[in-house]
């Protein structure tokens, strides 16, 4: 009787393959395959992995070994290419593979029953090509746009392109035209091609799809990400996989979508710290991105108007091809004029200054739209009492509990406790309890009062937490239907609202003073991102000027400066020469190591030993010290920051360092993030 001994990623904390013995059931059974997906016997429960090889024979005794259960022939085996993808992610930031190939599939793939799988195969098996329809019109590219898409094509193999173009200069028509004549070029050639065009936030994939679809009606395109149901996720994960799809839209786990004809990989807002994962395997798709475009020998874009501090600095060292878009794409179409309002000679007892709520008024007579941009939902920050001094600060965190009025609720952003409004101070009993600070809900209480013919529309986590209420929010605002936006980061960036000519930003100060390195950084990113929200479309022959208006109390600012004049280059210089000599990314390396536990001093304690596990000659080990946040969800927090001049040094050190910190006998949860984003 046939047998062969497969080994089996579990997603699991333990690094290692599982060895399982395959026994030939039936004479026409095929022998499993590496990259197959089986069920397989662990512990009590009955759980899908991935094989990772197959051999003869097992090191382990054989009264040790499980049989497998099933093997899933029906799925064409997953390649080595992106099992080699796989195995570089779980290496580079420290996690299991089994952590690795096991998440990033769908669910309904490794459900225990083969049903969802079998459908999926089966409507795979038929689609076909769409119905032949009238493509939209392609655009007239301006120079500097048919510049990028030729560098783009004429690229046949490895190349990272940085598309640095300012808002509304077509970065968007350069992807789809560069993956055009990509993808046309294959065909000609007698070859199967994909391209991977990846986006940081859900809510930027409709319009994108929308455009897409218009432009390529004959192409078969999947999108990817965390909120499609699991039968369509699964559906066009098996299209991308198949090579069905030509295109695959995506957030940042799509990076990791099984393509087998990849061509080309496109990485809009390429700054984003969306694309960092924060759970589990702690990737950023960017890096990814780059990685399998390496290993496949294709080029890579990354678009930014704001590109990250490390694109920046690759591009002027020459690592990375800096391909650049001056100016917008519509004809005529101008930057917003950027002014600043002094909040000190400005007073604004509604959080709204008279030079901003004129300008409102200014854009309502003129039937166009505003923006309003304040990255703090809720209705106020805390409730206080003027009595006592009591704030309302949540009893599982060091944070605030923010008020929720229409909820009448206080609400946790970081543990989600939710707490009624209380009647009267808990300490005193002084009743008159004030919020203190805005969010957008207050905000937009305010514009109704202001503005009570105006329609005003907030978009933030709250308002848009129904699942397609985002899409409807946005739809409104592209037909019109909406005077007065107001939003977070969530309006910030990706959208084209052709009717809006006024954006105005409220307390963006707080983020100046951040001990977060990287908070200048993507401060200025927000604020010129959300500027480019301004003045996109052409202007008429009598003109059409859009406005930036930012309330600040700190108007000579460099920041601010550098904003004015559009000035991202300078912004850049000056951050990375800081960067330098204070010995940070991107000159610098870093893993993160961080400690949960019941009591502060156990976390720490925990942080001390590791510290001390290996010689570390040329890697700074910092102190530990408590997260900004020590608490949250009444569990206490404490990080130790590793860094080093080199990465491949850093590297060398983590892998052993790993492995004796799995070894520690310890009730600490601990996590490691390799260049982390957050410190």
């Amino acid at each position: 009787m046939e047998r062969r001994i497969v080994k089996v990623a579990l997603d699991t904390p333990l690094d290692t393959a599982f060895d399982y013995r395959w026994i030939k059931s039936d004479e026409a059974e095929p022998i499993p395959q590496v990259g197959q997906f089986v069920l397989v016997p662990f512990g009590r429960r009955e759980v899908v992995g991935l094989i990772l090889a197959v051999q003869q024979a097992s090191d382990l005794a054989e009264d040790k070994i499980r049989d497998v259960i099933a093997v899933r022939s029906q799925l064409a085996p997953l390649s080595s290419k992106w099992l080699a993808l796989c195995y570089f992610a779980a290496d580079y930031y420290q996690r299991p593979v089994g952590e690795v190939v096991i998440p990033c599939s769908p669910k309904n793939l490794r459900a225990l029953k083969n049903t969802a799988l079998d459908k999926a195969i089966k409507k795979t098996a038929k689609l076909k090509a769409p119905a032949l329809a009238t493509a939209s019109v392609r655009p007239q590219l301006h120079d500097e746009q048919e510049q990028a898409v030729l560098a783009l094509e004429a690229d046949t193999g490895f190349s990272v392109n940085l598309l640095f173009g300012v808002t509304g200069s077509g970065k968007t028509e350069v992807y789809l035209q560069a993956a055009e004549r990509i993808l046309d070029r294959a065909r000609m050639a007698g070859e199967a091609a994909q391209v991977l065009i990846l986006v940081p936030e859900i809510n930027l994939t409709p319009q994108l799809e929308g455009n897409i679809r218009a432009r390529f009606p004959h192409l078969q395109l999947a999108t990817l990400h965390s909120q499609l149901a699991e039968g369509e996720r699964l559906l066009n994960w098996m299209a991308a996989h198949t090579g069905n799809a030509d295109i695959v839209l995506g957030t940042r786990l799509a990076v990791l979508a099984s393509m087998p004809d990849l061509k080309l990989i496109v990485i809009d807002e390429e700054h984003d710290p969306s694309y960092k994962q924060q759970e589990g395997l702690r990737y950023s798709a960017r890096d990814l991105g780059i990685w399998r475009a390496h290993q496949l020998n294709i080029p890579v874009v990354l678009g930014s108007a704001t590109p990250s501090m490390e694109s920046w600095q690759h591009a002027a060292t020459g690592r990375y091809r800096k391909l650049e878009l001056t100016r917008r794409a519509a004809s005529n179409a101008q930057l917003p004029r950027v002014s600043l309002i002094d909040m000190e000679r400005n007073k604004a007892p509604d959080g709204l200054a008279e030079p901003l709520v004129a300008a409102i008024k200014l854009r309502l007579e003129k039937g166009e739209q505003s923006l309003l941009f304040l990255n703090r939902r809720g209705y106020a920050p805390v409730i206080h009492c003027d009595a006592c001094g009591w704030i309302s600060n949540c009893r599982r965190c060091t944070a605030f509990m923010v008020l929720h009025k229409p909820e009448r609720r206080l609400r946790c952003h970081h543990c989600s406790l939710e707490l009624r409004i209380p009647n009267a101070c808990p300490t005193c009993g002084n009743v008159d309890l004030q919020p203190l600070g805005r969010g957008t809900q207050r905000v937009e209480e305010t514009l109704q009062k202001m503005f009570p013919d105006a329609r005003v529309l907030r978009i933030d986590a709250d308002s848009t937490r129904k699942k397609g209420s985002a899409q409807e929010a946005f739809d409104s605002v592209h037909r019109g239907d909406v005077d007065i936006l107001l939003g977070t980061q969530m309006v910030a960036k990706g959208h084209d609202f052709q009717r809006l000519t006024l954006v105005g930003a409220i307390n963006p100060d707080t983020a100046l003073f951040s001990q977060d390195y990287r908070a200048g950084e993507r401060l200025f990113a927000q604020l010129m991102q959300v500027a480019g929200r301004a003045g996109r479309a052409a202007q008429s022959a009598e003109g059409n000027p859009s406005e930036v208006l930012i309330q600040t109390r700190y108007p000579a600012h460099p920041l601010y400066r550098a904003l004015l004049a559009h000035d991202y280059a300078g912004f850049a210089q000056t951050t990375l020469e800081e960067r330098r000599s204070a010995g940070l990314p991107p000159f610098m390396f870093q893993a993160l190591l961080r400690a949960e536990a019941r009591e502060l001093p156990l976390a720490l304690a925990f942080l001390e030993q590791a510290r001390g596990l290996l010689d570390h000659e040329g890697i700074i080990i910092n102190d530990p010290v408590p997260m900004t946040i020590t608490r949250v969800a009444g569990i206490e927090r404490a990080q130790l920051l590793v860094e080093s001049v080199s990465r491949m040094q850093l590297q060398a050190f983590l892998k052993p360092w790993v492995a004796d910190l799995r070894a520690l006998k310890s009730k600490v949860r601990w996590t490691l993030e390799v260049d982390p984003v957050d410190i």
